[in-house]
């Protein structure tokens, strides 16, 4: 796949449908390759007439990987956050909002309808609120404002996603990975067998990065609220979340939501915290149907 050089990252992108077509960008979660995803979403989506582009964030897949910004202390990020101290981090959401615009400079994309997913969605708001004459359209799944008072993950739901494996062989990494969606997967929308699996098996062996995973975590963490902000934005708005996501509270879907004018919210019975083929008929009826709201109205 190719690659475009934007600032200090090498970002790695796929892109499907005619370069002509009105631009979707796809922005996935943290520690999460654009791979998961799923490619028959991706063509959907060009069947309805959008070029789309999906992308690796800084420290993912095989972007760029920014070791030399050192290893964040979760101890002391998670302490910070408790006292009201800005944690200190090696960049924050807004650095990965720029990533995402200079990735559409370097394909020529003046304007582009922009999804996004859990820490890709709010990387999504962020670039809502920064650069908003670049966005078509914002889409937010399982994502949140981050604002002070929200509810946290269920306690099982974040040791999934924190716990570290045990050792870095190939097996152990993807059962880990296995084991972790299996915990904030849609109980409505189950993986069909061996799903988790491939999915697994094509993640490692694109590669990981636990360092970058922590970056992208005290991105997080660093970023300011966006609740806020967002009441500024003046973008057609979908919020697509899960009534039973463990890892993101329903509620904080409803919080983006209220946040910014106008927008639609769609909360789906029985999702999760992924992305399984069984819940594609759900993005693409959603998604697929919001989009082409606004790129075709009245068609």
């Amino acid at each position: 796949m190719p690659q475009a050089q934007v600032g200090p990252v090498s970002l790695e992108y796929d892109r499907f449908g005619a370069a002509s077509d009105p631009a979707v960008l796809l922005i996935m979660g943290i520690g999460s390759q654009m791979i998961l995803w799923p490619t028959g979403f991706c063509r959907s989506l060009v069947e309805r007439g959008f070029q789309v582009i999906r992308f690796d964030n800084r420290d993912v897949g095989l972007s760029t990987k920014l070791e030399n910004l050192g290893v964040p202390d979760l101890g002391a990020l998670m302490a910070a956050v408790a006292t009201g101290t800005p944690p200190p981090a090696p960049y924050v959401l807004a650095d990965m909002a720029k990533d995402a615009i200079g990735l559409m400079d370097a394909l020529g994309l003046s304007k582009a309808h922009v999804v996004g997913a859990s820490m890709g969605g709010m990387i999504a708001q962020q670039m809502a609120i920064d650069h908003p004459g670049r966005l078509l359209s914002l889409t937010s799944i399982m994502s949140s404002t981050g604002d002070p008072g929200l509810p946290p993950a269920k306690p099982e739901a974040m040791a999934a996603l924190l716990t570290p494996a045990p050792d870095q062989e190939r097996e152990t990494l993807i059962k880990r990975f296995m084991e972790t969606f299996t915990v904030i997967g849609s109980p409505g929308y189950p993986a069909a067998p061996g799903e988790l699996r491939r999915i697994g098996e094509q993640v490692i062996d694109r590669g990981v990065c636990p360092t970058g995973f922590l970056r992208q975590l005290a991105a997080i963490m660093a970023s300011p609220p966006r609740g806020p902000l967002l009441a500024k934005v003046k973008l057609p708005a979908l919020v697509l979340h899960g009534e039973d996501d463990p890892l993101v509270p329903v509620e904080c879907g409803q919080a983006t939501a209220k946040a910014i004018p106008g927008a639609k919210l769609v909360a789906v019975p029985g999702m999760g915290h992924d992305f399984t083929e069984a819940l594609m008929t759900v993005f693409t009826r959603e998604i697929g149907g919001f989009l082409k709201s606004v790129q075709y109205p009245g068609r």
